[in-house]
């Protein structure tokens, strides 16, 4: 905390502080004196652009939102005191490095906290970058939280999608894309590194075989909250992120060139590629219609569907989930196995580490450390009765035997055999059995063999059927889940000392408009910016924009002048140019 500015910004906010450990290992800190003058300069430029457009085309909530959320538009905001600020409307922000994984992602905004990217885009990637920073985040996403309900849309967004369950692929995949991101935005990548990474997420997207919960539900989140629009297909309103700090595609997606197409659930199965404009948008009447969309979807996730497929999906995931039985009972761990019978679960099988809970707090003396090897239960109904376990009273219970201290025979419909004597149960606060502990216990399929005495003792789990199943643990403080270490690291700019002698008059331009001592005068700054950085366009829009407010016609024609050089020597920033020119000359009014 050296930067005087992050010391009288610095205020904490409790969101933060109630975050659980797994989420807090993904936070960085932001350095405030990291940021050159360069990059200030490019905050400045897209905001200015953006605050300008956006006044037309965004929805209303946006400017509103920049308003409450303190976001300036001559400095890159900080994150502490962007913290002050949200705290106002009940929402955080914590600073990450790039990508991380989507389930993490989305919690943190079942916590209503805002991930955001600290670093920023290079001046070569001013209209759009594939790599998520601090424009994108603070910018696009952090205003329009400032609107109820799209907040509360978010938030359960978050609390939903991280129960998503993925597939080995989705993990590959985020990857993948995390490396490209990084490649395309450092500077001097090589083009065939670049090539070869976007080959890579190529192959994979293409072959990523049934989409999974978490590849559908992340589809619902980018055509919602990073590129949604919302009003009539004929006039519709920026609210997504992605468009929102974008000047190139917000423009580019209120043009014929789009296709706009109304809103609903078929937007799951519509992949997307990060890498390139978008070719259609979804329009949605209003955020309302968000909020049905995703309970759609959430009525056919596994979270709220169970069963069968429930248990499968988490045996592909070949990752830490969790089902929930009809009692309550919540068994997590990595899921290996599932026999059936008739369509459904009649034995589950977990392998490692599992822990056993009960409304996502665990049961004492069922964590990781005693199942360390893993857990097998039959789930379902006894054979040829029709009563559930845990729907018998205590008189059901001694008349099958099912009595501490007895020896039992229990016959499970799918030919599973429980065959031992019973030392105790545990109930849940209803009174409801959850577990029967055996010992001298052994556990068939059949003629195959799934636990025997020698193993020691057999806790079987209570419960006729699966009711939910989702990714992760019901207790997050089961499993110590602070393991992420990400392939790839983002790349910071290279130092030079040209670089470092245009960082300086950068500075020295944004002193004089902050009417702070100045080092040159801004013929002075125009004078060495013409000379040693011909090609530098950004610094010769931000001198004629002071020299016009000076009155200084002659510096303003001489600058002028070298634009229309730069131009024809690159023409691909042309229309940048033109358009910082335009808010000086022509809209003096937002300037």
């Amino acid at each position: 905390m050296t930067s005087k500015i992050m010391e009288t910004h610095f205020e904490s906010n409790p969101l933060i502080d109630r975050l659980p450990k797994h989420l807090k290992q993904f936070i960085k800190p932001q350095v405030y004196d990291d940021y050159t003058p360069i990059n200030q300069a490019v905050w400045r430029y897209v905001m200015r652009k953006n605050v300008a457009y956006l006044s037309k085309v965004a929805h209303s909530s946006y400017l509103e939102g920049l308003k409450k959320t303190g976001l300036e538009i001559d400095n890159i905001p900080n994150m502490y005191g962007m913290n002050r600020i949200l705290k106002e409307i009940g929402w955080a922000a914590v600073a990450v490095d790039g990508f991380i994984p989507p389930n993490a992602f989305m919690e943190f905004q079942a916590y209503n906290v805002l991930v955001i990217a600290c670093d920023i885009r290079q001046l070569e990637h001013i209209e759009y970058t594939p790599a998520p920073d601090i424009i994108h985040e603070g910018a696009g996403h952090a205003p329009i939280i400032a609107n109820p309900e799209y907040a509360e849309y978010l938030r359960r967004f978050g609390e939903i999608g991280c129960k998503a369950i993925s597939s080995a692929r989705d993990y590959e995949l985020y990857e993948a894309i995390r490396l490209l991101s990084i490649l395309k935005e450092a500077e001097d990548t090589p083009e065939e590194e670049i090539k070869k990474a976007e080959e890579q997420v190529d192959f994979i997207q293409n072959n990523m075989g049934e989409l999974s919960e978490m590849s559908r539900i992340r589809n619902l989140h980018w055509w919602t909250v990073e590129y949604g629009l919302i009003g009539t297909l004929d006039n519709p309103k920026i609210y997504g992120a992605g468009l929102l700090s974008s000047i190139g595609e917000s423009a580019w997606c209120m043009t014929d060139n789009v296709k706009k197409i109304p809103y609903d659930i078929s937007a799951a199965d519509q992949s997307f590629d990060i890498t390139k404009p978008q070719p259609q948008l979804y329009v949605t009447p209003d955020f309302a219609k968000l909020s049905e969309v995703l309970e759609e979807f959430a009525n056919k996730m596994a979270l709220r569907t169970g069963g069968l497929s429930g248990i499968k999906k988490l045996i592909y995931s070949k990752a830490l989930g969790t089902i929930e039985l009809s009692t309550g009972l919540q068994i997590s761990g990595v899921f290996t196995n599932v026999i059936e019978d008739e369509g459904k679960p009649v034995y589950i099988q977990t392998t490692g580490k599992t822990a056993l809970s009960h409304r996502e707090k665990e049961l004492v003396g069922h964590g990781t450390e005693y199942h360390a090897a893993g857990f097998g239960s039959p789930i379902g109904k006894l054979k040829g009765i029709n009563l559930a376990i845990e729907e018998m009273s205590p008189r059901d219970l001694r008349a099958y035997d099912i009595y501490e201290g007895e020896q039992v025979t229990l016959e499970f419909e799918g030919d599973i055999k429980v065959i031992g004597e019973i030392v105790t149960g545990t109930r849940n606060l209803q009174g409801e059995i959850l577990i029967i502990k055996f010992k001298n216990c052994t556990v068939t399929h059949n003629d195959t063999l799934l636990f025997q005495p020698e193993w020691g003792i057999y806790d079987m789990a209570v419960g006729q059927e699966v009711i939910s199943a989702f990714s992760g643990p019901a207790d997050v403080n089961s499993f110590d889940m602070i393991n992420h270490v990400p392939s790839s690291q983002t790349i910071k700019q290279k130092k030079s000392s040209e670089r470092e002698e245009l960082e300086k008059l950068y500075l020295s331009v944004r002193n004089i408009r902050e009417g702070k001592t100045a080092t040159t005068t801004l013929k002075e700054a125009f004078a060495s910016l013409s000379s040693g950085h011909p090609n530098d366009w950004l610094l010769s829009v931000e001198i004629a924009e002071l020299a016009k407010k000076e009155g200084n016609s002659d510096l303003v024609d001489k600058v002028l002048n070298h634009l229309e050089k730069v131009k024809s020597n690159r023409p691909e920033v042309a229309h940048l140019i033109d358009n910082g020119l335009e808010l000086i000359f022509e809209k003096e009014g937002i300037v």
